[in-house]
C-alpha cells in the first residue's frame, strides 16, 4: 500500500456520528495543528497581499485595501465550506460524486463557450459578473480525487479483494481523462501537470500494480513529447519553457518575471527588508505579485526566515495529511487524502520553484496564500474532506 495501512471498516453515518455526540466531541477530534497552520497561511497571504497590492491603483481603484478584503472575504468563504464539507461527511459526498463530477466537467466545458473568460494566455476562467470570476479547473481536482477513490476502493472496502485490479484500475482512470482533455484545450498547461500529479498519487495509495504507475509515467514522457513536436502548445507556454531552460534568453521578455522575482527573494536576505517596505514590491517590478509571485512579497519583505515560516506550515499541513491517510481504516478515505497531498506538494513546490527559476512558470497560484477566490475555496475544501477523514475515524467500544 506504499506505506498506507489499509482495514476494513465500514460504520454506517448514523452510528458514527451517535458515538461521536455521545461519547466524543467534534472539537475534540479536529486535527488542530492542520487547521491553525491553513489558517496561518492565509493570514500571511492577506498581509502579502496587501503588501503588492496597495499601491497598484491600476487594479485596486484607488482603494489600497481592495484586495486585502476580498482575500479575507475568499478566506472566511472557504473556512464556510470546510466546516460544510465536515458536516455533510466524506462518506456522504461519496454518494453524490457522479453529480459532482458532472456538474465540474460541465463548468470546465462552459469555459470554452462565450461565458470563459481568457487571463495570462490561459482561457479558464467564467466570468460572473460584479468583478466576480470563476476557474472551475480548481475544483475539477477535487472531484477527480473524489471520484477515483470511489472507484479504487469500492471493492476493497467491501472486501471483496485486497487490491485495486486492472479493471478498476483502468475505470478510475478514465475519471481523469476527461477533464484532462477538456482543459488542455483552454489550454491550462498547469492545471494539467497538477492533476497529472494526483492521479499518480491517488495511484500510489491504492495499493495499484507498480505497471500502471511506470506505465503512465512513460505515457506521460511519450504524450510531452508529442504535444511538442505536434506544436499544440500555445507560443507563450513554448516561450516560458525556453525561458527555463535559458533565463538569458529573453530578461527584457518573458525571462521578465522570473529575472524580477530572483531579485526580489535574493534581496531580502536573512531577516528581509520589513513588511510593506520592499524595494521591488513597491516599486511594481514582479508582475502577478499577488497571485502566482506571492512567494516573492515574503522573500523580499520578511526573508529567509519569513519565507522559511511559509514552508514551514505548508509542511505542517503535508505532515498532517499524511497522518490522517495513515491511520484512516478504509482505503476510500486513505486514497482522497493522498489525492490532496499530492496536489498540495506539487502545486506549491512548482509555485515556489518557479520563482526560485528551479521550476517553469506554469501559473498555479500557492495554496492558502495568493490571492484568488477559487483556489482558496478549493484548498479549504480539500482540508475540510481531511478533517472529515479524521473526525469519523471508527470509534472503538
Amino acid at each position: 500500500m506504499g506505506g498506507f495501512s489499509v482495514a476494513r471498516y465500514a460504520p454506517t453515518e448514523q452510528g458514527l456520528w451517535s458515538k461521536l455526540s455521545a461519547r466524543d466531541s467534534l472539537v475534540r477530534r479536529l486535527d488542530w495543528p492542520l487547521l491553525l497552520s491553513s489558517l496561518a497561511l492565509s493570514f500571511i497571504g492577506a498581509l502579502l497581499v496587501y503588501s503588492a497590492t496597495r499601491g497598484r491603483d491600476s487594479l485596486t481603484h484607488g482603494d489600497q485595501y481592495y484586495f486585502l478584503l476580498r482575500h479575507a472575504m475568499n478566506t472566511g468563504i472557504g473556512f464556510g465550506l470546510m466546516v460544510g464539507t465536515i458536516w455533510l461527511g466524506h462518506r456522504t459526498l461519496r454518494g453524490a460524486v457522479p453529480v459532482l463530477f458532472g456538474i465540474s466537467v460541465l463548468l470546465i466545458l462552459a469555459v470554452l463557450s462565450p461565458l470563459g473568460q481568457t487571463v495570462n494566455g490561459a482561457h479558464a476562467w467564467i466570468v460572473i459578473g460584479g468583478g466576480f470570476s470563476l476557474q472551475p479547473s480548481e475544483f475539477t481536482k477535487i472531484t477527480i480525487i473524489l471520484g477515483m477513490a470511489m472507484i479504487l476502493a469500492s471493492r476493497v472496502d467491501a472486501g471483496d479483494q485486497a487490491h485495486p485490479d486492472h479493471r478498476t484500475v483502468a475505470k478510475s482512470l478514465g475519471v481523469a481523462v476527461v477533464p484532462i482533455l477538456i482543459i488542455m484545450l483552454m489550454p491550462d498547461l498547469g492545471s494539467v501537470m497538477v492533476i497529472a500529479m494526483i492521479v499518480l498519487g491517488v495511484l500510489l495509495a491504492s495499493g495499484a500494480s507498480k505497471r500502471w504507475i511506470l506505465g503512465l509515467l512513460g505515457a506521460g514522457v511519450a504524450g510531452a513529447i508529442g504535444v511538442w513536436q505536434a506544436g499544440l502548445l500555445d507560443q507563450y507556454q513554448i516561450a516560458r519553457f525556453a525561458a527555463f531552460a535559458n533565463p538569458a534568453l529573453d530578461p527584457a521578455g518573458v525571462g521578465y518575471n522570473t529575472n524580477q522575482a530572483r531579485i526580489a527573494i535574493g534581496s531580502g536576505g536573512l531577516t528581509g527588508t520589513g513588511l510593506f517596505h520592499g524595494s521591488q514590491t513597491t516599486g511594481q517590478f514582479v508582475p502577478e505579485q499577488q497571485t502566482d509571485f506571492v512567494f516573492t512579497v515574503a522573500g523580499e519583505e520578511l526573508g529567509f526566515l519569513g519565507a522559511g515560516l511559509i514552508l514551514v506550515l505548508l509542511g505542517i499541513v503535508l505532515w498532517r495529511a499524511c497522518r490522517i491517510a495513515r491511520e484512516t481504516t478504509e482505503l476510500y478515505g486513505t486514497v482522497v487524502a493522498a489525492g490532496i497531498i499530492a496536489w498540495f506538494a506539487f502545486q506549491a513546490f512548482e509555485n515556489i520553484g518557479m520563482t526560485l527559476g528551479i521550476m517553469p512558470v506554469a501559473g498555479l497560484p500557492l495554496p492558502f496564500v495568493s490571492y484568488g477566490g477559487s483556489s482558496m475555496f478549493a484548498v479549504w475544501i480539500a482540508i475540510g474532506l481531511l478533517q472529515s477523514i479524521r473526525v469519523q475515524r471508527p470509534i472503538t467500544a
